[in-house]
């Protein structure tokens, strides 16, 4: 069962960065939302990969993530 990780930022500008680290491991790019204005992304992550997912999030110093 696939769940959506949330990641909120300080800056707008980090969350190209995340998504792209995101792209680049093979998470499909319909899987990714970026809001700009909350300073928030989200995946949706199939369980399997929720590991990797949160390492790539948490790398980028988030404010909060959750699920």
């Amino acid at each position: 069962m696939a769940e959506i990780i949330t990641a909120v930022y300080e800056s707008r500008d980090t969350l190209a960065n995340v998504r792209n680290d995101l792209i680049s491991v093979g998470i499909p790019q319909e899987k990714i939302r970026v809001n700009p204005d909350k300073h928030q992304v989200q995946v949706m992550a199939p369980e399997v990969s929720d590991a990797e997912i949160r390492e790539i999030l948490e790398r980028h110093q988030p404010k909060e993530i959750h699920t």
